[in-house]
């Protein structure tokens, strides 16, 4: 059963606080959560938020405030200044198809003055096989590499370094770190993606990671709730089905349980999970996952109040085989996710169509659109103080 209203009255309390508090990724202290240093529940108040929060909201229309929600792949300058300054989109994703001069000639300055506030230059910048400005920033070890090779305080040192290389080109957010725990072939779907087969070691080299990164003013996102180590296949190529929700519990969902208070986001897969999503209702569009994460209490975890992104709605054949990206959209932002992410533009006025729609006819509430809207906000670091 999904809980909305209990949640979103949670959502407005925690983005409150952190509006408070400044909000922002850049100024944040760095985690400090090990694995042998469980995260302590953060404190749900039912406080109404200040007036600020109403100050930022107000600046959007209804249809922007829902594209502050997506996050959409982009061929290089004119593709991304023309989808920011028409639709105000929330974010832009840079991939292996994206034009390097964007950000190896500074061309994503013109993008970022065409948004009305700070616009999310996002990119999967994992190290090792995933890997998109490898030219521009030299390259880095994959994941398991990584972990065979250097201590955690080596990596973090690593991770600094390259954390201001990527903030240098103008990247503010990093869809990493990969905390799937796999076993899996280096070329495999996951496979050298993972620090280890081992959660503790998964954890201690992602927070090394996301401490450095968050040093630096980087954003990150950890990836793929609930954990995709142990799927049955490639969620780009077709469904994938993990072991049993119970299984879960012990391994792959450890390293979530103990950074979910790092600040680092999340990313949701396109995952079909035994004993928690419907059958053929994958995990990025399950209201049944999003309050999972939200309430932490079905896995051991404190309640996150961060951002949940979802995986490639629109290129991933677990998602794309069963619906549209119209509907895909929806499907995943009334679930509970914040932010909804694909790899091209043509399809962003077509989806904001849908979802003014879906707010129009109460499919989607405009209170859990601002919520969202005041997450992402928070985690941009572009709130107001109060």
């Amino acid at each position: 059963m999904r809980k909305t209203p209990l949640l979103v009255l949670a959502i407005l309390a925690a983005v409150a606080t952190a509006c408070s508090n400044g909000g922002s990724t850049d100024s944040a202290s760095p985690s400090t959560t090990t694995p042998d240093e469980p995260t302590a529940a953060v404190p749900v108040t039912s406080a109404a938020p200040p007036d600020c929060n109403a100050g930022y909201l107000a600046q959007f229309t209804t249809r922007e405030k829902l594209a502050q929600l997506l996050t959409v792949g982009v061929t290089g300058a004119a593709d991304a200044t023309n989808v920011v300054r028409t639709e105000q989109v929330g974010g832009i994703f840079v991939g292996g198809w994206t034009d390097q001069a964007l950000l190896g000639s500074g061309e994503i300055t013109q993008v970022k003055e065409a948004a009305k506030v700070p616009l999310m230059v996002t990119i999967d910048e994992e190290g090792g096989r995933v890997s998109r400005v490898r030219d521009l920033i030299g390259a880095a070890p994959s994941a398991r590499v990584t972990a065979q090779t250097m201590s955690p305080e080596q990596f973090y040192s690593a991770t600094l370094a390259r954390g201001r290389a990527l903030k240098d080109v103008g990247v503010t957010v990093n869809f990493a770190p990969d905390v799937d725990v796999s076993s899996q072939p280096d070329d495999t779907v996951i496979g050298d993606r993972s620090f280890s087969d081992d959660p503790a070691v998964v954890t201690r080299y992602a927070d090394a990671y996301i401490r450095a990164m968050r040093e630096v003013g980087v954003g990150t996102v950890m990836k793929h709730f609930p954990g995709h180590g142990s799927g049955s296949g490639d969620s780009h190529t077709g469904a994938v089905r993990t072991p049993p929700l119970a299984q879960l519990q012990t391994v792959d969902l450890v390293p979530f349980r103990d950074l979910i208070g790092s600040g680092a986001a999340v990313m949701v897969g396109h995952l079909d999970v035994p004993g928690l999503t419907t059958p053929d209702v994958p995990a990025s569009i399950s209201p049944e996952v999003m309050t999972l994460l939200r309430e932490g209490t079905g896995y051991g975890a404190a309640p996150f109040q961060g951002p949940i992104f979802t995986d490639d709605l629109g290129g991933m054949a677990a998602i794309t085989a069963r619906m549209s990206i119209e509907d895909a959209v929806e499907a995943a932002l009334v679930a509970g996710a914040d932010n909804a992410l694909w790899i091209t533009t043509d399809a962003v006025p077509r989806v904001l169509d849908r979802l003014e729609q879906a707010v129009s006819s109460g499919r989607l509430p405009m209170a859990q659109v601002d919520a969202s809207v005041l997450r992402m906000g928070a985690f941009k670091g572009t709130l107001p103080r109060c």
